[in-house]
């Protein structure tokens, strides 16, 4: 995967500032959401490959980061209970990464999330009780995200899931997301790095936009400590809702177009 980072244009750079903005804003103030958009936005002018390169050590960067920040407040119980469907997924994705149909992933993370989004809608209308996941349903949806985490950097909308439906206080749920994904960026950085796809080059793009990150966890952090937890939870579903909605639409228009 050689290129010569220089000569990528100003456009692409812009771009990819902007995708490390917005999801170091979303992951530091609202457990993530909106990063899912940022490998389809990069993936505008480089191959998917190349766009996942890119993001792997600002997203690693951002976790550590993010790590210290939340390291009193996290759920150990519920990061414990997804990990195991994540090795499993990250393991379906390592060995796919090269071939997978990376729209379909979209397309079914997208699915996914609207239709989590659809459902807790109609229990707030019918003011059903929240209730946990069962532990088959947590399995899948930690393989689904691990799968699509190490494809596509798009593992957050299956695990939102299950958070929003822990009722989580809204630093509890953002550290519990941070320590969930420092642990599968963190493998798949080693994995990326075996496979030769993180290299010198796609190291020098993220240093370049690596400012925008420094710009987006402050933003995050300041906008987290601002909002109550009732509007954390409805921006929460708003992000998961947009993400949802931007990967539907990416993978039907990749899989017609």
């Amino acid at each position: 995967m050689a290129f010569d980072p220089f000569a990528l244009p100003l456009a692409f750079y812009l771009v990819t500032g902007f995708a490390v903005l917005i999801t170091g804003l979303s992951k530091s103030g609202f457990g993530g959401g909106l990063g899912v958009a940022a490998v389809p936005l990069i993936s505008l002018f480089v191959a998917p490959q190349l766009a996942v390169a890119v993001m792997m050590p600002v997203l690693l960067v951002m976790d550590i980061v993010l790590v210290w920040q939340f390291r009193h407040s996290w759920n150990r119980q519920v990061v414990a209970q997804l990990l195991p469907g994540a090795f499993v997924g990250l393991a379906l994705g390592a060995v796919a990464f090269e071939w997978t149909n990376a729209a379909m992933v979209k397309l079914l993370i997208g699915v996914l999330a609207l239709s989590f989004v659809a459902q807790q809608a109609w229990k707030a209308v019918r003011k059903d009780a929240p209730r946990p996941a069962a532990p088959a349903t947590v399995f899948s949806l930690g393989a689904l995200s691990g799968f699509g985490s190490y494809v596509a950097h798009a593992g957050g909308p299956p695990v939102k899931g299950v958070l929003l439906q822990q009722q989580l206080e809204k630093s509890i749920f953002v550290g519990t997301n941070t320590m969930f994904f420092f642990t599968m960026n963190a493998l798949k950085t080693v994995s990326y790095t075996a496979t030769g796809h993180l290299t010198t080059q796609s190291l020098i793009v993220s240093l370049i936009v690596a400012p925008m990150l420094v710009l987006g966890l402050l933003l995050g952090t300041w906008a987290h400590r601002r909002v109550d937890q009732a509007i954390f939870m409805r921006i929460v579903y708003g992000f998961l809702s947009l993400a949802g909605a931007k990967l539907l639409w990416d993978g039907v228009w990749e899989l017609v177009g």
